[in-house]
């Protein structure tokens, strides 16, 4: 009971800061910064109002973290005028398989008597740079490609771990030319590993750059930077043989429930939120290591395609063994050079 009202004293004391003349400042700053411009006041003023409470909800939030109710921290970004729903809509993408769908062809041993502690692909030289599936924020405009970052990452990882050589892939030629995926209307990893394998390839990031909207496919073999095999999927569910699979192969392609404001406001932290839907999965991203913090805590590492100014520079660290948070270990797979 105290600690209950401890909270709501420290979120009122918070809030109080925020006010008018401060919000304006604020907003001001945020468009700005973002780049943001509205048509008429009209807009303007329903814009703003989404801002302010998505940034009432990160101070309360920030409050209630101090007093260790939260592991993680919130912090406004460039999604700070859309609601949850709409960066849901805009800005995820993922179209899981219907049940049956999945085969589990994973051949690694889930019974491995010991990983590491901790592993990161980014030191590795596996991982390229943090990309932004959105071009703009117009009203009109979205691009429900998540699923194509997530594919093109796994494969510049398995590029990266088979050659030595770290390149882009290009995210636009699997939206572009996976016919089993609908583009910027969603798809799935496996499809795009699918269409890698019987096309004989994928082009670079340089060869076929990313536009963020449905075009013909353009593929050309002059721009051929990688090929596959094949792929594997992970048991549904089993966090053992995702974090085997993550130290045998390399980075995975995940998918996961992004749809709460505190993923999507996510700062820095072990994002844990028990609300986070592990049977709702809407969103594509990549898995590119674990580790566990000073407190013995364990989390994920994961590559967001979001740009780098989301999170903390693009990635966010999920809670790891805490019963499948948001789903992480439902829709991992990873291509096989």
């Amino acid at each position: 009971m105290l600690q209950c009202l401890c909270v709501l004293l420290l979120a009122a004391s918070a809030l109080s800061h925020l006010d008018e003349t401060t919000l304006d400042s604020q907003w001001e700053d945020w468009k700005s910064t973002h780049r943001r411009e509205y048509n008429g006041l009209g807009e303007e003023g329903i814009r703003r109002a989404i801002w302010e409470k998505n940034m009432l909800m990160i101070e309360a939030h920030n409050q209630e973290a101090v007093l260790g109710i939260h592991s993680y921290e919130l912090g406004m970004n460039h999604l700070g005028d859309m609601t949850s729903e709409e960066v849901t809509e805009k800005m995820t993408g993922l179209l899981p398989p219907t049940i049956g769908q999945r085969s589990f062809t994973m051949a690694f041993d889930d019974k491995l008597s010991k990983l590491p502690k901790s592993l990161d692909y980014r030191k590795k030289n596996m991982v390229t740079a943090v990309k932004n599936q959105v071009r703009n924020h117009s009203e009109t405009w979205s691009c429900g490609s998540c699923w194509a970052f997530s594919s093109a990452g796994a494969l510049e990882g398995q590029l990266a771990k088979t050659t030595g050589k770290l390149m882009d892939l290009s995210p636009q030629n699997l939206v572009d030319c996976v016919t089993e995926n609908s583009g910027c209307g969603g798809g799935y990893m496996t499809n795009a590993f699918n269409y890698v394998e019987e096309n004989g390839g994928i082009d670079s990031e340089e060869a076929y750059p990313y536009v963020g909207e449905d075009q013909p496919c353009r593929y050309n073999s002059s721009g051929m930077a990688a090929q596959i095999k094949g792929y594997k999927e992970v048991p549904v569910g089993d966090e053992r043989a995702l974090a085997v699979a993550l130290f045998k192969a390399g980075p995975i392609s995940v998918g996961i429930d992004a749809g709460l404001s505190t993923f999507q406001f996510y700062q820095k932290g072990i994002y844990y939120d028990r609300n986070c839907n592990k049977d709702d999965i809407n969103h594509a991203v990549l898995a590119v290591g674990f580790g566990v913090n000073s407190k013995g805590k364990k989390f994920w590492i994961v590559k967001n395609s979001w740009s780098d100014t989301w999170g903390k520079q693009g990635y966010i660290m999920m809670a790891r063994n805490r019963d499948n948070l948001c789903g992480i270990a439902n829709l991992a797979s990873y291509p096989v050079m």
